[in-house]
């Protein structure tokens, strides 16, 4: 069985020692999304939304997450982003949120991005949840990761 990376010897929490680790360019995307109604869908489109414009608020949010990422998951390290690119697209009765992160680093950016896609979520359901009672945050996963050794 594979040893847990955040548990010492003792069993105590740590967070992972990264020191020795060579630095890479570092790549992760995330994805989630969120069934709304299509009505809902069609307020968006139209700047219907009483808080504002639903589309670029998340996707600023989502950015502004992954930024915060170690503050939020307390054994994460803090994380020197080059780049965090945060997406949503509307669907019929679904609204879909892709995040991209990099970093060049000894660690990976996977929380990053999941972390990106989670808020850019969950800034959807804030900004609706006044006209849709029934919206429902599903599907968030990990897509890819990579690691380029410099």
């Amino acid at each position: 069985m594979k040893k847990l990376t955040h548990v010492d010897v003792k069993g105590r929490l740590a967070m992972v020692d990264v020191s020795g680790k060579d630095i890479s360019h570092r790549y992760a995307m995330a994805t989630g999304s969120i069934k709304l109604k299509g009505a809902t869908i069609a307020l968006i489109k139209r700047g219907r939304i009483a808080k504002g414009n639903v589309i670029a608020v998340a996707e600023v949010a989502g950015i502004q997450a992954a930024k915060r990422t170690a503050e939020l998951i307390p054994l994460c390290h803090n994380i020197f982003l080059t780049n965090v690119l945060v997406r949503v697209e509307l669907g019929q009765n679904i609204a879909t949120a892709v995040a991209e992160t990099k970093s060049t680093g000894e660690t990976g950016v996977e929380m990053e991005a999941l972390v990106a896609v989670s808020v850019a979520l969950l800034t959807i359901y804030d900004m609706c949840k006044a006209v849709d009672k029934t919206m429902e945050i599903g599907e968030v996963r990990l897509v890819k990761k990579t690691k380029i050794k410099r």
